[in-house]
């Protein structure tokens, strides 16, 4: 396996994350998100870390602008954190915050980096949480303003968009399981906010249209690849109903313009739905994209089970249990199977055909160790690379209108509800002097990326 395997065009990648990076979280007008204020809620965070220094990626981007054109990638996708542009979620937009993400765009394009924005990955403004957050609809309309404020003052230098990042987890794990932020456990109220979500996003495809006449712009959904324990009706109907709320839930609205009533019926929702989804919003959200990303990490093997006594990321499927296969995991308890990122593809591909995919998230963490000579040997990391990149071009040669991939992630960083006690990245960071040091799966990319041969076993 090679690079020239794969088409001139195809696009490769890293990935990041606002709060997961930038620190600075107040300075120059940034205020508060939901997940500054979740970060200090007493028992929220593994670590009992928070955000507020994080890679300090605000002071240092130009330093690891340089790392990413050293890796040799030719695409970076950041997101845009909405309180460092409003820090309320309303009014005027903060210039000095759009300016914070203008000069990080040109810096990459100066480097023959291109830089894909992602408009949302959770980090909601703390003052329209106090407003309801996405369980009220008024935080669409927000978002859709926010949204046209950061593409009039940023299509100039950034053409690729994305509007919302992994709709299923800011709704389920942040208004159901309550171990995001917000923190919420609001049961199969949290299908309301999924919806909020998409007509976010709806509500501002056409606002960048306007904005960026030549824009791409698409979503970012994380897709699991499903498969049931045994062929007992029971066990089949739990993967039915983790496959509906994980993938189908969000791929139906948006490539189709329905909500899966089967889904619904499970969440004892379908009155809400069907009072509060009007085939407007629908059309909204069903509106052309121009591809779909796909985030993959992992495949769920279901079978049917005792209700858990925890609240439940899958509200109304409470009694789903979620099986050991004995598969190689990652440090996240995730096993590994590359196969399953060809089986997402075809799931998206099947509800549209023509739809250009992204693979815009994959990746792993692994214990990491510094060794002596200060050198990160992450041959488990390096693996799952090899491995999922491998997955990307059979896909391919299925004839899967699979466009690029990006790895997440560039830089180990503040892993959510986990702290810094997890490592994603492709690159090390001293949290204690922000030194960046790339891991041997770092230059396993870069190697591939300059055209080398792949010769793993």
């Amino acid at each position: 396996m090679k690079r020239s395997d794969f088409p001139t065009s195809f696009v490769w990648g890293t990935a990041t994350a606002s709060y997961q990076i930038e620190g600075a979280v107040a300075e120059d007008g940034r205020g508060e998100s939901i997940w500054d204020t979740f970060s200090r809620r007493p028992g929220a965070i593994a670590d009992g870390q928070t955000g507020d220094i994080a890679d300090d990626h605000y002071h240092r981007a130009a330093e690891d602008v340089s790392v990413m054109a050293d890796l040799g990638v030719d695409a970076y996708r950041f997101s845009i954190a909405w309180p460092r542009i409003q820090a309320n979620g309303t009014g005027a937009a903060n210039h000095t915050g759009l300016a914070f993400y203008r000069d990080l765009a040109e810096r990459l394009l100066a480097r023959g980096i291109t830089p894909w924005a992602t408009l949302y990955h959770w980090d909601l403004p703390q003052a329209l949480e106090e407003r309801g957050g996405w369980l009220e609809r008024d935080t669409a309309y927000r978002f859709a303003e926010y949204s046209a404020k950061v593409t009039d003052a940023l299509g100039d230098v950034i053409s690729n968009w994305i509007t919302l990042n992994e709709p299923w987890c800011s709704s389920f794990l942040g208004y159901a399981a309550g171990v995001h932020a917000p923190g919420r456990q609001e049961g199969t109220v949290a299908a309301r906010a999924a919806h909020h979500l998409l007509l976010g996003h709806g509500l501002a495809l056409p606002e960048i249209r306007r904005a960026v006449p030549d824009a791409n712009v698409g979503i970012s959904l994380n897709l699991y690849s499903i498969r049931a324990a045994s062929e007992s009706p029971a066990d089949l109907d739990a993967a039915r109903r983790i496959d509906g709320l994980g993938n189908r839930f969000f791929l139906d609205p948006v490539l189709r313009g329905s909500y899966p009533e089967d889904v619904l019926s499970d969440l004892g929702e379908g009155a809400w739905f069907h009072d509060n989804a009007a085939p407007a919003d629908l059309a909204s959200i069903s509106a052309p994209i121009d591809f779909l990303g796909i985030n993959y990490y992992s495949r769920h093997t279901l079978r049917a089970g005792a209700a858990g006594t925890e609240a439940s990321a899958y509200p109304g499927s409470e009694f789903v249990e979620f099986v050991d296969t004995g598969a190689d995991k990652t440090q996240m308890g995730w096993e590994i199977h590359p196969d399953g990122l060809v089986d997402v593809l075809e799931m998206a591909h099947s509800g549209a055909p023509e739809l250009p995919l992204y693979i815009t998230e994959n990746g792993s963490a692994y214990e990491d160790v510094v060794g002596d000579d200060g050198t990160i040997d992450d041959p488990g990391r390096a693996e799952y690379l090899r491995q999922h990149v491998a997955a990307c071009l059979e896909a391919r040669q299925r004839g899967l209108p699979l466009g690029g991939y990006f790895v997440w992630s560039l830089m180990d960083n503040f892993e959510w509800a986990w702290g810094y006690s997890r490592r994603f990245g492709i690159v090390h960071v001293d949290y204690d002097t922000q030194v960046r040091t790339p891991k041997t799966s770092a230059r396993w990319l870069t190697a591939f990326l300059a055209g080398n041969a792949d010769t793993s076993a």
